[in-house]
């Protein structure tokens, strides 16, 4: 079974890298550009997990966040930052994300984070 991953920031040429990288990895893979988008994602496809932008115009990653755990208080978040905003940061870790990754990451950093969180399975 393969993992489905959203990924979910303002930004066309992240969501492109971190798309083809989890692609290849084997992921099923969503995109989302802004909140409202990603929310429907959610509702509609429940992915195993969500790499969230924080500084997304209209709705910023913690009203994000917030909403994706009203529809499903499980679902597994990793918080992507370009801010070194320690508060941000912290809030979102207290409503339940996994961890972060500062802009610009390490590709190869996320690819392991994604695998830690959702295995895929060779059965």
């Amino acid at each position: 079974m393969k993992g489905k991953v959203l990924i979910v920031d303002d930004q066309f040429g992240i969501r492109i890298l971190l798309n083809e990288v989890l692609q290849k990895e084997g992921y099923d893979t969503y995109q989302a550009a802004n909140g409202v988008h990603a929310l429907e994602i959610v509702t509609k496809y429940s992915p195993d997990l969500v790499l969230l932008d924080m500084k997304i115009p209209g709705m910023d990653g913690i009203e994000i966040l917030k909403r994706m755990k009203v529809i499903d208080p499980d679902i597994r978040v990793i918080i992507m930052t370009a801010y070194g905003e320690l508060d941000m940061i912290q809030e979102a870790k207290e409503l339940g994300a996994l961890t972060h990754f500062a802009k610009p990451f390490d590709i190869d950093d996320i690819r392991a984070a994604v695998k830690k969180y959702i295995p895929i399975s060779t059965n």
